[in-house]
């Protein structure tokens, strides 16, 4: 025992300083974002701009009006995604698993696609994809329920089945919708968050925030969950509610970044197995880790869409899949440790 403790005292450190190396990459991920854009803009006009908030030139609309919102909701959608996706490989012990992957990405684009459709405002939208999406992840985590050896396999399979499903809910609703509503679906489907104003920031953030703050209750239920249903009951946790706490503070976080970005999958999948590498999988350090890592890759994503095929954009949710796909494959076929 005397032998370990070292070790773990000079964990701590490490841990702290992996943390602090993510908070720099994610303000340097945010700098270069500020410069990437269809209309060109002198370094010396974007720093004005950035000092002189109040200023009403080409430069401050540029920078405050378009490009500091968007990066916000990016930083915003890419902490989001990750601590979700950390959260539920953490219930499901499943390193698969993800919004995307448990149908509650899905469930949430059925009812923002049909919130959009019936013209609600913004402000709703969140509440309504959060409904979905926790509906869908009742129902897989039913379907799913068990310790045995095929739990996980009928997770994923119950996962695309109910995905596929809300696919074609989707359709209905594109099917029905007049020709403006149906761009408009389509054009969030794909992924992204352009044009979006400094009041969807903060209604996006506040869905968000009030899903971290529940995550943070709940840091030592999912350190007791990652060690089996059995154990954690034998720790004195009440399984059933636990489960289902965790399971609605990551529908409600996700539902806020579909409503706001549309479909963005695999951020959620791909960020937790990095942030894990790099301190722990204790769910203390595991959530901050995931939060900064999800900003960054949404952030430097966002940022290479609207510069690889300027002044067009590709989807972010296209642009994503492109990366996220390889990198399911090779974890299936090879998965990891919780």
């Amino acid at each position: 025992m005397d032998a370990l403790a070292p070790r773990a005292v000079r964990a701590i450190p490490t841990k702290a300083i992996w943390l602090l190396a993510l908070c720099a990459c994610a303000l340097c991920a945010a700098a270069v974002s500020v410069t990437v854009g269809s209309v060109a803009l002198p370094a010396g006009a974007m720093i004005d701009a950035l000092r002189h908030p109040a200023a009403s030139n080409l430069a401050h609309t540029v920078v405050w009006d378009i490009r500091l919102p968007r990066i916000a909701i990016a930083a915003f959608v890419g902490a989001g995604l990750g601590v979700a996706g950390a959260m539920l490989q953490a219930l499901f012990r499943n390193p698969l698993v993800d919004p995307y992957v448990t149908g509650v990405s899905a469930g949430a684009a059925v009812a923002a696609s049909a919130s959009i459709a019936l013209g609600l405002s913004f402000a709703f939208v969140p509440a309504a994809a959060f409904a979905g999406g926790l509906a869908c992840a009742v129902v897989v985590t039913a379907v799913s329920a068990g310790s045995s050896g095929s739990a996980n396999l009928r997770l994923v399979l119950s996962g695309i089945a109910i995905s596929s499903l809300c696919a074609a809910l989707v359709t209905i609703v594109l099917l029905r919708s007049g020709m403006s509503d149906s761009i408009t679906i389509l054009g969030w489907l794909a992924g992204g968050i352009g044009g979006r104003s400094w009041s969807d920031v903060a209604l996006t953030a506040s869905y968000i925030a009030a899903g971290f703050v529940v995550a943070l209750f709940l840091l030592r239920s999912l350190n007791v969950l990652r060690l089996g249903t059995d154990a954690a009951a034998g720790f004195g946790l009440h399984v059933g509610r636990a489960r289902f706490a965790v399971l609605a503070a990551a529908a409600l976080i996700a539902a806020a970044c579909v409503a706001v970005s549309g479909i963005v999958g695999f951020v959620g999948l791909m960020v937790p197995h990095a942030a894990r590498r790099l301190v722990g999988g204790d769910a203390a350090w595991l959530l901050p880790a995931s939060a900064l890592g999800g900003a960054i890759v949404v952030l430097a994503a966002d940022a290479f869409a609207r510069s690889v095929a300027a002044p067009a954009e590709l989807p972010l949710g296209v642009l994503l899949a492109f990366v996220g796909v390889p990198f399911f494959l090779i974890i299936a076929r090879r998965p990891v440790e919780l």
